[in-house]
């Protein structure tokens, strides 16, 4: 069976979405998920991850396009959809007042899946106390209560919104841990937002970029630093100007002193480009690791090429 021909797990056909006019948080999103994808979703604060996770979620409709999950429209029916899938937000709020043994025992009435073998190994591995009550629980005690809710469950669909906000480095661990084994066991698909880009270089396998209310990069993660280069050096005032004008390059800037330009292209290809563009200007090559690629798409005072 070929990929176009599955049904996606998620899809997004030119949505649009805005809080309040004319401010649009989402502009034209056409994203596709197949099933099994790991797919980390960065941007900065306000770029409008939360909201294309709600909208998967059901909880924000789209003012423009589609989107459907599962093949049907997350509204259309509702309680069928959010029981395939597991959801862990850093905004999410358990009952104060019960323990975390009635939050299992409650997610174990809504979810027909739900595996108290799985959800014993989680509490060993999480050591959480069944007894002690949420609010009493730190805030990185509550999210792995949160976390094993949304795993015992064995959901579909992971959607994961900074889940490992509040962990220590030791739980980070541990969370990611836990998620590629579900991963590997269940071949289910993720979807999660972080700004820890360690997490993400660990656990995608495909990243998507918002920024200015719209897609600026979707890559496998593999092909990422192969596909992109980035040069740095010094150059003319002009030289950034004069650097976007190569069909090769994403996005140009100045940094201090310093002119940074990322492009499409081999070494040698993206070193001739700039060449032929900017004559004055002196780069070297770097091939960039994930974080170099978030600095320069979200300090850049321009759209991306890929968004224009």
């Amino acid at each position: 069976m070929t990929r176009m021909s599955q049904v996606p797990v998620v899809e997004f056909e030119g949505v649009q979405r805005h809080f309040g006019e004319p401010e649009l948080v989402l502009d034209d999103i056409g994203l596709r998920i197949d099933r099994g994808e790991v797919v980390g979703l960065l941007g900065q604060n306000g770029a409008g991850k939360t909201t294309m996770i709600r909208m998967v979620l059901g909880m924000l409709h789209p003012h423009r396009g589609e989107v459907r999950v599962f093949g049907s429209r997350p509204q259309d029916d509702p309680v069928a959809v959010k029981r395939r899938i597991g959801y862990v937000s850093d905004a999410q709020v358990l009952p104060s007042n019960l323990s975390a043994r009635d939050v299992f025992a409650m997610h174990a009435e809504l979810f027909r899946t739900w595996d108290p073998e799985l959800c014993t190994k989680l509490k060993a591995r999480f050591e959480i106390s069944g007894a002690k009550k949420i609010r009493d629980m730190s805030k990185g005690e509550a999210r792995r209560v949160a976390v094993a809710c949304a795993i015992a469950h064995r959901p579909e669909l992971l959607l994961l919104d900074e889940p490992s906000s509040g962990f220590d480095p030791a739980a980070r661990r541990e969370f990611l841990e836990v998620a590629l084994e579900h991963l590997s066991e269940t071949g289910s698909t993720i979807l999660f937002s972080s700004h820890q880009l360690d997490d993400v270089e660990r656990l995608a396998s495909r990243v998507v970029f918002l920024k200015g209310s719209r897609l600026a990069l979707d890559e496998p993660l593999e092909s990422l630093q192969e596909s992109l280069t980035l040069l740095v050096g010094t150059g003319e005032p002009g030289g950034v100007d004069e650097l976007r004008k190569s069909a090769k390059c994403i996005t140009a800037r100045t940094a201090g002193s310093e002119l940074r330009a990322l492009f499409r292209a081999s070494e040698s290809e993206s070193l001739h480009e700039a060449a032929a563009a900017s004559p004055a200007t002196s780069l070297s090559p770097r091939q960039p690791r994930l974080e170099d690629v978030f600095i320069e798409l979200a300090e850049s005072r321009v759209q991306p090429r890929e968004m224009q």
